[in-house]
């Protein structure tokens, strides 16, 4: 009888322990982030190539210690998409030779670059993230409205007032930004190959945008996120990467791209992703 009862106590504590195990690795699981079309996506891809591209990459002769062009590129072409009406070569004027156009044109890029900086140099976490919307934002909302999540529903609509998405709503936004956040944390701590970093950086990029969490600034915040998280994972170099270009040159695709999921958030459809998924590795590729 003791026998049995020592088997029995050793086997409570085996179950115990085996529990403890299923409950933390499940934990180490993602929470937001769809993985499913990974295995699909490394046929669309070919690793050799992307490093090959990606370790070509360097930064621009006209770049300084005080102007980075490829911070240019991608504060312009970013505000670009969002119908900023500024040209590259006038941004350069203004950042690299001082000089001076009216405020108006300048003022939201600039913004934008000191955002893209503060990426540059700050670990990529719930805090930063909020910081780098605050400095995006200064001259898009008002000041309470900076860093904050929205407490409103929002709704994307067309140039001639037609709902095309509605977002996640306000009751919705922080439970899937802890999501978001957990699922970026756990990200940052793994060994990811590049064509998974790829793959996990569009798709951080596309289920923030659908998120949607702040009052405005969406667009913006989601390409820097995904350039930020690159960055972390593949290095400095990813800063030179010109997504946000590549974005804009393709921009009703990339919109197409991020609609064809669904009209609402509750009921997206990420097995359609795989056509947004691609157009960051498209833009890697197509630099020359």
């Amino acid at each position: 009888m003791l026998y049995k009862l020592h088997d029995l106590r050793r086997f409570s504590v085996f179950s115990a322990i085996c529990l403890y195990l299923y409950c933390y690795l499940k934990n180490m699981e993602l929470q937001i982030i769809p993985n499913a079309l990974l295995d699909q996506y490394r046929k669309h891809v070919e690793q050799y190539a992307l490093l090959s591209r990606f370790n070509q990459l360097k930064d621009a002769e006209i770049s300084t210690d005080g102007f980075s062009f490829y911070t240019s590129v991608a504060s312009v072409y970013s505000s670009k998409i969002e119908g900023e009406t500024i040209e590259l070569d006038s941004y350069i004027k203004h950042k690299r030779f001082g000089v001076e156009f009216q405020p108006d044109y300048t003022r939201k890029i600039d913004d934008l670059y000191l955002a893209y900086q503060f990426a540059s140099s700050n670990a990529l976490d719930r805090n930063s993230l909020a910081e780098a919307h605050t400095l995006l934002t200064q001259h898009i909302l008002p000041k309470n409205y900076q860093g904050k999540f929205r407490n409103k529903n929002m709704y994307v609509t067309t140039k001639d007032g037609r709902i095309e998405y509605v977002a996640a709503s306000p009751f919705e936004v922080g439970e899937a930004m802890e999501k978001l956040y957990w699922d970026i944390d756990l990200l940052l701590k793994k060994d990811l190959s590049i064509e998974e970093a790829l793959y996990f950086a569009s798709m951080i990029h596309l289920v923030f945008v659908k998120i949607h969490p702040w009052n405005d600034g969406n667009g913006r915040s989601a390409r820097l996120l995904e350039k930020w998280f690159l960055a972390r994972k593949l290095g400095e170099k990813a800063w030179f990467v010109q997504s946000e270009k590549y974005y804009y040159v393709h921009h009703q695709t990339y919109y197409d791209n991020i609609r064809v999921l669904g009209l609402e958030y509750d009921l997206l459809d990420y097995s359609k992703a795989m056509p947004f998924l691609l157009m960051l590795s498209e833009a890697l590729m197509s630099e020359g």
